[in-house]
């Protein structure tokens, strides 16, 4: 029972905050990574301990991570979210439920199939809303989820999307995203 029962866990931060000067050691890391230096000499290796510990990241990495979450609200999946939790084209080549798929003609409504039991409406809202403007009252009213919960549409879903362009980039970019450990034909 406690191996077959899946239970999410959420990404978890971990954060170091030294408030100390950076020791020699890693000064010395540091500036030999600045010179581009790949050897090390023995001296240098034995000094260094177990693992190393780096400064915190400098502004400019903080505001290209900023600049990421600004593009969509964070009530949405993110683009790297997406990308990390999708199965490689290999892996999709292999699956049976990939073995005759074809994205199809291109339309602002797209079918989503092969979803978990548990897949709600607010899941799919959570991928699915990243593609939608809802500044926009039409678009918002345009952005339509039909979830099939009973008889032979089981696991299956129609999204609606504002324009062909939103749905054709949902559908590149969601299709094989694993969720809730099954992964989404779009």
């Amino acid at each position: 029972d406690v191996f077959e029962q899946p239970q999410h866990v959420g990404h978890k931060k971990i954060e170091f905050h030294i408030s100390t000067d950076i020791p020699s050691v890693l000064q010395i890391n540091s500036e030999r990574e600045e010179k581009n230096d790949l050897y090390a000499t023995t001296e240098e290796i034995n000094n260094t301990g177990f693992g190393r510990i780096f400064p915190a990241p400098t502004s400019n990495d903080k505001m290209e991570t900023e600049e990421e979450y600004d593009e969509i609200p964070s009530e949405f999946i993110s683009r790297r979210e997406l990308e990390q939790n999708r199965l490689s084209r290999e892996e999709m080549e292999k699956l049976s439920v990939f073995k005759n798929y074809e994205p199809g003609d291109p339309n602002c409504r797209i079918y989503v199939k092969n979803l978990a039991k548990q897949v709600q409406e607010k899941d799919l809202k959570f991928i699915f809303g990243r593609y939608v403007d809802f500044q926009s009252e039409v678009e918002r009213n345009m952005f339509d989820i039909r979830l099939m919960k009973e008889g032979r549409m089981k696991g299956q879903a129609f999204v609606g999307l504002p324009n062909e362009k939103a749905a054709a980039k949902a559908l590149k970019e969601a299709n094989g995203y694993v969720l809730f450990e099954k992964p989404m034909v779009v």
